[in-house]
This record gives C-alpha cells, structure tokens and sequence, in this order.
C-alpha cells in the first residue's frame, strides 16, 4: 500500500484552515456520503445516510418558501408603493375636470392599467353637456346599474372590490377598447348619504391583471380614498 498522501499539501492545508466551508458545500458532503455508502456494500442500510438526504429535501423545500416568502413581500411593497403615488397624483388636482383627466392619464399609468372609466348613477335621464364632454372617462347610468353590473345581475350584494376576467365587444363601458379589455376591476363607490352609487373600474388587456385569486386590500385602500375625493367634488 502506497504511503503517498493521497492530497497535496495545498488541497490539505485549505482544508485544515477552513474545514467549516467544506461540510457547508452540499455538492461536497453528497460525494463523501456517497462514497462511505459505496464502501459499506449493498446489504446494509445507512440510517444516517437516510436521514440526512430527509433533512436535505426538507432543507430544499424550506429555501424554496423562503424565497417565495421573500418574492411575495417584494411584490406586495412594490404594489403598496404604486398604489401610493397613485393616490398623491389624484389628490394633485384643484378643478374636477384635469381631476378626471388625470385619472385617465397618469394615474392609468401609475397602476398601469389600459382603460379606466368612471360611472355615477343619476335619477335623471336628462344628458348634462359638462358631462358629455367627459365622455371618455365619466359616463352616467340608471340607478341600479353599478349593482347590476358588479353583480352580473344576480342578487348577491357587491363587494366593494370585484376582480375578474371579462371577454366583451360591449362598448359601454370601456368605449373603443372594449374588444381588447381582457380582466377588469370593479371599484364600489358609497358617495354619501343622499347619493346614489359609483363605480370605479380598471380594464386591463393582461386576462392575468386582475383576477379573483388576488388580494384586494390595496385596492380596498385605494376606492375608500377616492371615494373620499369624490364626496369633496360632489359637495
């Protein structure tokens, strides 16, 4: 048998100054775990060796969670923050009508959304000519109609945020841009007491934008501000 050190002293003096990097690394440590099982012959059952690949799938499984732990919060600061600017670009506004016009605009693109359009209910089936001239944004409707629409005309109440996924080439609400809305979200608006109903809607041309798996907190936040700025233009 050769008494030949089977390492160079500088792979063994690596080793020697630092040993803790070698049982750190996993490539490592499953080679020299490999290779002792090789060496103890297939009739007999490593219990270590068993536990240890057990801790290493739970190890895996658990780095995965934590990453995805990870990736969640990022997505949910990032959404905070954009919900955020939106709100101080809204609240931006000093006369209704740039108020509206930039709801369509910057603040569309804040939330990076393809359409947005607002609906109020009215008790009266005159036309205003103020509103006519809002028409790519501010639309009036029957009463009843945000219920119905929300609700697709069943008796469930509405939830003050609805998201979903929507096929249409009706033009009511979304205009011109119907054919290419493929998810929307539909933002109840409580304007008052006294008031009839609102609604707030977002189209998006993603069917993945707006979907009901998703949380609606910040979306929640979103609607009792704006609603709180509508109550203030409608005074």
């Amino acid at each position: 048998m050769s008494s030949d050190p089977l390492l160079t002293d500088d792979v063994r003096s690596k080793i020697m100054s630092d040993p803790q990097a070698l049982l750190e690394d996993q490539d490592i440590m499953r080679a020299l775990v490999t290779a002792n099982e090789a060496t103890m012959g297939g009739n007999i059952v490593d219990l270590r060796g068993i536990a240890m690949d057990r801790l290493e799938a739970r190890l895996d499984r658990l780095e995965d969670t934590h990453r995805n732990v990870i990736a969640a919060a990022y997505e949910n600061l990032a959404g905070t923050n954009q919900i955020h600017r939106a709100i101080l670009r809204m609240m931006d506004a000093t006369r209704f009508e740039p108020f509206l016009q930039d709801l369509r605009g910057e603040v569309a693109d804040i939330l990076r959304v393809d359409a947005v359009r607002l609906v109020l209910e009215s008790a009266s089936s005159e036309a205003d000519p103020a509103i006519a001239q809002l028409s790519d944004i501010l639309s009036v409707a029957e009463a009843g109609f945000v219920q119905d629409y929300i609700s697709l005309g069943r008796s469930a109440p509405a939830r003050q945020v609805t998201l979903r996924q929507v096929s249409t080439e009706d033009a009511e609400i979304f205009g011109e841009k119907a054919p290419y809305i493929r998810s929307e979200a539909c933002l109840r608006l409580d304007l008052g007491v006294g008031r009839l109903p609102g609604m707030l809607i977002f189209g998006a041309e993603d069917p993945h934008q707006f979907t009901p798996q998703q949380g609606t907190d910040l979306l929640t936040f979103f609607t009792g501000v704006f609603e709180r700025v509508m109550r203030r233009w409608l005074s």
